[in-house]
């Protein structure tokens, strides 16, 4: 941008705008503009007009669009509107951290338009913004240039402006004395500025003299004890020097009149310099592109780190960071290395401070940052301070707030019963608000269940022991439960807790609560024996034998589930390939029915003993669960279809699936009206005893149970006492008890309403001398296409009425829809 000086009594901003921009409007020959070109350049101005005014709106809408930060300055200072000028820097500097060259211009611009000492003070303050941002070595030479130029006591050689300025090219040297490529602009400058205080020294005062010629001295022995460029010229010049004052030495020996100390650290930072030289010509080959000039970085680092010199480490990060502002890696890597080598605590701090606004979105600098502070001992108000900023930063994951909020309850926790809480005036309801804080915003966010139960678990922690708040600890748990109660491992969680702090009722009123939730996996039938597991360590025998009541009928329910889920696998599986085959089979069956008995009524009398095909009631509470367990395997496994016979389970429809057990029912009672299950009934049948054991009759597609059951009796004694409890309810029904005898005929005995209900269920119901089923040869068969495979969900096959049912030959009545989708079906 051209500029031109402002008069000193011009305080007007739009005078200044339309002085500064009328320099833009005059030709690179110096000459008025033509009136064509005058009109080409308001035409330009126009279009750079609607440029800021695009770019304007941008930032309402967005204040951290970087780039769109970087184009308004851009456009501003070319036009010349310097109060917007100011305006738009100022608000990039407030969301961004600007790039060495921005601060270069914007303090040379505000220099030009300021040129009287009034306004001096601000523009120091903005150069000691620029060079505090990044190491930049020309904005340091421009700053001392500055002051040296326009402070009234340097002008003036006041021991105040000398000292000022002799503690400015200190910190200098400090920041970038040691950069090897340009680290000697500042030391000459240095020396140019006491060369000059020398020659202002009254040739009278020799003392004053002497000591002046002997801080040159000095500043030429430090130089060459440190491994810059061109370093061999420095020498010279040290030499001219000296013979200037008087000192004769050999030109032609190197080493003449240098103190035999300094000649040591010379060649000592000649070696250290070959030895960077490679790195730094690859730092200044311009051809290389940004990656492979990074990757140069890095290796350069790790060679200062190995030879252990901290401030050529932090400077070459400095120059590293001045070239790539927005590289986390480095970042990360400077800080990491501060923290372990730095000890003080303002350059830290700083450093920190402006590692997160230059990436505000890498959330490990800002857990480091914060980590750092508690550190330093840092107030609350700081750690505070630094958090909220860090909150209201986005990130790529939600992991990073997550560790944000975790990092910040990490360090309240640390300090809650420390002195320094104490001065803080910390207290627990601080963690409690940043726990709430976490939650709220996880609420919105979709965050892992290990996490989520991290951070709840943690924090019903805390508020039992640093809280000690054993209410708020379960509020805690509630609140989770009701929003992700199927979740097994939030019950876990919930135990877990109760039990780590000894409350056991409270611990086994969580177990009667979620036992009997359905939670994915193998998750119900998991907490089921972790409640039987914690009785057992925590809880007395009526405990453990409440639990076992109470999981025994809940793990049988899941066994057979999981039985008929594995059967429909299993048939699914085996549908596809043995079509073909059962087809076939059929076919074959069909043409020998006539002529042969049936398949079930030949093996009518085909009994199978006892002990091989039921499983004994338990007798003690120790082994309930796994006898019925293997009950209820076999139970899955035979299903009951009309002569006390029991398919096997998951075979398919092939004439292989027809394979069937049967019993002879020798002292057994048959009960119906049942909504019991086993357990149940062994506690009906105690007081009579003798009970060896308990088929419950289940639907073979639902796995239900048909509210039927066959109890075997060790001798007639205990069935006749069993049959005595005829009509006493159980579980609210009144249950109908009778002997079971299979041989006796099924019309004979049954009665009219069983015999209804037996034909319309398609189940057993014999009660007393209830006989099997028999299949009528004679049974009439449906007409048109069968469909194979029908759902059991299927009342009549298609394209059938009610009043085309089959009907029974014998009466001549149609028979039910249940009838006959059980005659279908076994056809």
């Amino acid at each position: 941008m051209e500029v031109v000086k402002e008069d000193e009594d011009d305080t007007n901003h739009e005078g200044r705008d339309d002085e500064v921009a009328s320099v833009g409007r005059t030709s690179s020959k110096g000459d008025v503009s033509s009136p064509s070109s005058s009109d080409s350049e308001s035409d330009e101005e126009a279009a750079e007009e609607v440029q800021i005014g695009a770019l304007q709106l941008q930032l309402e809408e967005n204040p951290l669009n970087y780039e769109a930060h970087v184009q308004l300055i851009h456009h501003l200072r070319k036009l010349g509107h310097v109060e917007k000028l100011r305006q738009a820097r100022e608000s990039m500097n407030k969301y961004f951290p600007l790039s060495p060259k921005m601060w270069q211009d914007w303090a040379k611009d505000e220099a030009t338009l300021n040129q009287g000492s009034e306004n001096f003070e601000e523009i120091e303050k903005l150069y000691e913004r620029g060079v505090h941002e990044y190491l930049f070595v020309p904005l340091w030479c421009d700053y001392l240039e500055f002051v040296q130029e326009h402070d009234p006591l340097v002008l003036e050689c006041a021991p105040g402006g000398l000292s000022k300025m002799r503690s400015l090219f200190e910190r200098a040297l400090t920041a970038c004395g040691l950069h090897f490529s340009e680290g000697s602009n500042i030391w000459e400058a240095y020396r140019e500025f006491e060369q000059a205080v020398f020659l202002t020294i009254d040739g009278s005062d020799n003392e004053e003299k002497v000591k002046q010629a002997q801080r040159i001295r000095a500043l030429f022995h430090r130089q060459l004890s440190v491994p810059l460029v061109n370093l061999r010229s420095t020498l010279t010049d040290y030499k001219l020097w000296e013979a200037e004052q008087g000192n004769l030495n050999d030109v032609n020996s190197e080493f003449d009149g240098v103190p035999s100390n300094i000649v040591s650290a010379y060649q000592k930072s000649l070696e250290m310099g070959n030895a960077r030289a490679s790195y730094e010509a690859q730092l200044s080959n311009h051809d290389a592109t940004e990656v492979d000039r990074l990757q140069h970085f890095v290796n350069y680092i790790k060679l200062e780190d190995s030879i252990g010199d901290p401030a050529r480490v932090q400077v070459l990060y400095e120059r590293a960071l001045a070239d790539f502002p927005v590289s986390s890696d480095l970042w990360l890597g400077y800080t990491s290395y501060l923290d372990r080598t730095l000890k003080v605590s303002e350059f830290v701090k700083d450093v920190y401070s402006r590692a997160t606004r230059n990436c505000t979105w890498i959330g490990q600098l800002w857990i480091n940052h914060m980590l750092a502070l508690e550190r330093m001992s840092a107030s609350e108000k700081e750690l505070s301070t630094v958090f909220e900023r860090a909150i209201q930063c986005s990130f790529p994951g939600v992991q990073e707030h997550l560790d944000l909020f975790l990092t910040r309850i990490d360090g309240l926790r640390r300090r809650i019963s420390s002195m320094v809480a104490k001065e803080d005036g910390l207290d627990y309801s601080l963690i409690r608000e940043t726990f709430q804080r976490a939650v709220d915003y996880f609420s919105l966010q979709v965050v892992s269940i290990n996490d989520l139960l991290h951070l709840y678990a943690y924090w019903a922690r805390l508020e039992g022991t640093l809280g000690n708040d054993f209410v708020a600890a379960r509020g805690v748990w509630e609140s989770l439960i009701k929003k992700s109660g199927s979740l097994l491992e939030v019950w876990q969680g919930y135990l877990a807790m109760e039990v780590g702090m000894g409350h056991i009722n409270e611990a086994r009123s969580i177990y009667k609560r979620c036992y009997s939730k359905r939670f994915q996996g193998t998750g119900s039938e998991d907490i089921c024996h972790s409640w039987l597991r914690f009785e057992r360590e925590y809880g007395t025998l009526d405990d453990l034998d409440l639990a076992v009541k109470k999981v025994t009928p809940r793990l049988q329910e899941l066994m057979a589930y999981k039985s008929q889920q594995d059967s429909k696998g299993s048939l699914s599986a085996q549908k596809d390939g043995s079509v073909a085959v059962i087809a076939s089979q059929k076919r074959k069956a069909n043409k020998t029915y006539g002529d042969k008995q049936p398949p079930a009524k030949k093996r009518k009398d085909v009994t199978i003993e006892r002990s091989e095909t039921s499983i004994p009631v338990p007798t003690s509470t120790s082994s309930i669960v796994d006898n019925v367990k293997a009950y209820n395997q076999q139970e899955e496994t035979l299903q009951d279809t009309g002569d006390h016979e029991h398919n096997v389970k998951g075979v398919g429809d092939s004439k292989l699936s027809k394979t069937k057990i049967f019993y002879t029912d020798k002292c057994t009672a048959f009960i119906s009206n049942l909504s019991a299950n086993e357990n149940h009934l062994h506690g009906f049948f105690m007081d009579s005893g003798g009970v060896t054991a308990i088929r419950l009759l289940r639907d073979k597609f639902s796995g239900r149970s048909r509210g039927l059951a066959y109890v075997d009796f060790s001798d007639e004694e205990h069935l006749a006492a069993a049959v005595a409890k005829n009509k006493q309810k159980l579980l609210g029904n009144k249950l109908s008890i009778a002997r079971s005898d299979p041989k006796q005929g099924r019309n004979k005995s049954l009665p009219p309403s069983m015999s209804s209900r037996s034909h319309g269920k398609g189940n057993l119901g014999r009660g007393s001398g209830a006989p099997p089923r028999e299949e009528s040869r004679n049974t009439a068969k449906p007409a048109g296409n069968i469909t194979f495979a029908t759902p059991r969900a299927v009342a009549k096959p298609l394209g059938w009425s009610k009043r085309e049912l089959p009907t029974d030959e014998t009466t001549e009545k149609p028979k039910s829809n249940d009838e006959f989708r059980e005659m279908f079906l076994k056809k």
